[in-house]
């Protein structure tokens, strides 16, 4: 395992990063420990916050279950069961679509009983797009419960 002590400027442009793409404001504080995980997991004071898919960040589950700052797509109970075993989103399990979402954002899928995380996702369409369709794949599901990024 490779192990990178991230600096204070490395935190300010992180930092940057994050409000350019969710909106967030100084996430990680200056005085928190920053260390980069075999070039992919951004640990935050000895928990993985955030890892990196193609060059972007993009927010683990468990710190959207602290504080969630992804626009949000939910499903029905139905898809719960295929959606954390790593399957792709499909329009007909989606039943309510946040406004604004637009292609190629990172959203987090949530239950409609309980309003949990279950996965972070990419759009395969905008949010409008999404409420045309009524069929096919709609989310690219990047990172779910249970797999190698939840258990690390």
């Amino acid at each position: 395992m490779k192990r990178q002590q991230l600096s204070k400027k490395d935190v300010k442009e992180i930092n940057s990063k994050l409000e350019e793409r969710f909106g967030v404001q100084n996430f990680i504080d200056k005085k928190s420990s920053l260390e980069l995980i075999d070039d992919k997991f951004l640990k935050v004071d000895n928990e993985i916050v955030f890892f990196y898919l193609d060059d972007e960040i993009v927010p683990t589950l468990k710190q959207l279950l602290k504080e969630n700052f992804l626009k949000k797509i939910t499903v029905d109970m139905g898809a719960v069961k295929f959606v954390v075993k790593g399957a792709d989103i499909m329009r007909p399990g989606i039943t309510e679509i946040e406004e604004g979402i637009k292609k190629d954002s990172i959203i987090v899928v949530v239950d409609e009983n309980n309003q949990k995380p279950l996965a972070v996702g990419r759009c395969l369409l905008g949010s409008e797009e999404i409420k045309e369709s009524s069929e096919g794949k709609v989310i690219k599901n990047l990172h779910y419960v249970g797999d190698e990024i939840w258990n690390s």
